[in-house]
C-alpha cells in the first residue's frame, strides 16, 4: 500500500513538470537541470503529497465509524474553509475523525484534516469545534506542512526531473525520485505527529483562525476557550499538540490580545443546541 501511494505520487509529480518555456531563465542550470531557484510545489503536487501523508497517518490510526457526526464535521469545516484565504484546494477539503482518545488533530497538505475523538471531546459547543477546525485550516492555507519538506529534497527532485515534461526516466532516476518523495512524506509526517509546528507557525494559525471564525459567523473567543481546555489536559509527558513549541499559556495570551478587535456573534444558542444534538448521538 505504501509503495503504491508513493508510485502514484511520483507519477502525478512527474506529470506536473512544466515545459521549458514556462520556467524563468533564472531557474535553469546548464542543460535541463533546475537550480535552487526552482518553482514552488504546484497544487496538484501538494494534493498528492497530502494524500500520501494522510495514508501514512491512517496506518497508525483507525477512522471512527460515525457517519452523521463526520458529515456534521465536514459541513462545519467547509463553512470555515469557504471564509479563508483559500476556500478551494485542488482536491478539496475533507474532514475525518480518528478513533483515538488522544487529543490531537492533523492538517495534511492539500486539504485533508483529521481530528481525534479525544480532541472532539475537548470541545463543549459548536463554536469551540469550529475553532479547532479553523486552526487546522489555517495550517493548510499557510502551507505549514509543505514547509517541513527539506529544501534539498525538492531541489534534488526537480534536478532529476529536469524541465522536459515528456521524457523517459532511467530505472536509477525513478528509484532516486521514489526515495526523494518518500523522504518528503517522512518530513511532513514527522512535523505533524512528532515535532509539532514552530512557535511562529502556531501563533500565525491562531491569528488566522480568529479571522475565519469571525468571517463565518462564529465567536472568535471560542479559540481561547479551546486553548484553556487544552491547557487543563496538558501534562509534562504529553505528545501530539502538547509538543508544539509555544506553550498553551503563551498562545492564550496572544489570542486574548487580539480578541478586543472581534465582536461576539449572534445565534450562539442555536449552534450550541445543534452541537449537543449531534454530540449526544456521536458519544453513545
Amino acid at each position: 500500500m505504501k509503495n503504491l501511494v508513493t508510485i502514484t505520487l511520483l507519477v502525478a509529480l512527474v506529470g506536473c513538470v512544466p515545459t521549458l518555456s514556462s520556467i524563468p531563465d533564472t531557474a535553469i542550470k546548464v542543460g535541463t537541470s533546475v537550480s535552487k531557484a526552482a518553482r514552488p510545489i504546484a497544487p496538484e503536487e501538494e494534493y498528492y503529497i497530502g494524500r500520501s501523508v494522510a495514508a501514512r497517518i491512517m496506518g497508525s490510526y483507525k477512522l471512527l465509524n460515525s457517519p452523521e457526526f463526520t458529515t456534521y464535521i465536514n459541513l462545519t469545516g467547509q463553512t470555515i474553509a469557504f471564509h479563508s484565504e483559500m476556500p478551494f484546494t485542488y482536491g478539496g477539503y475533507h474532514f475525518a475523525i480518528l478513533d483515538s482518545k488522544e487529543i490531537n488533530a492533523f492538517a495534511c497538505p492539500g486539504g485533508i484534516i483529521f481530528i481525534t475523538k479525544g480532541m472532539i471531546d475537548l470541545a463543549v459547543n459548536e463554536d469551540e469545534l469550529a475553532a479547532i477546525l479553523a486552526h487546522e485550516i489555517a495550517h493548510i492555507n499557510h502551507k505549514d506542512g509543505l514547509g517541513a519538506i527539506k529544501s534539498s529534497r525538492w531541489t534534488e527532485a526537480l534536478t532529476v526531473m529536469g524541465s522536459e515534461a515528456a521524457r523517459q526516466y532511467t530505472p536509477g532516476e525513478v528509484s532516486q525520485l521514489l526515495n526523494v518523495f518518500e523522504g518528503s512524506i517522512d518530513d511532513v509526517v514527522k512535523s505533524l505527529v512528532t515535532s509539532g509546528y514552530s512557535k511562529a507557525q502556531e501563533y500565525a494559525a491562531d491569528e488566522s483562525a480568529l479571522v475565519y471564525l469571525r468571517a463565518s459567523g462564529y465567536n472568535p473567543a471560542a479559540l481561547k476557550d479551546v486553548l484553556k481546555n487544552l491547557q487543563s489536559k496538558s501534562t509534562p509527558t504529553g505528545g501530539g499538540v502538547f509538543k508544539t513549541h509555544p506553550s498553551t499559556e503563551d498562545r492564550i495570551a496572544k489570542v486574548n490580545e487580539r480578541l478586543t478587535e472581534y465582536r461576539v456573534t449572534d445565534f450562539f444558542k442555536i449552534r450550541s443546541k445543534r452541537f449537543s444534538e449531534h454530540y449526544n448521538v456521536f458519544s453513545r
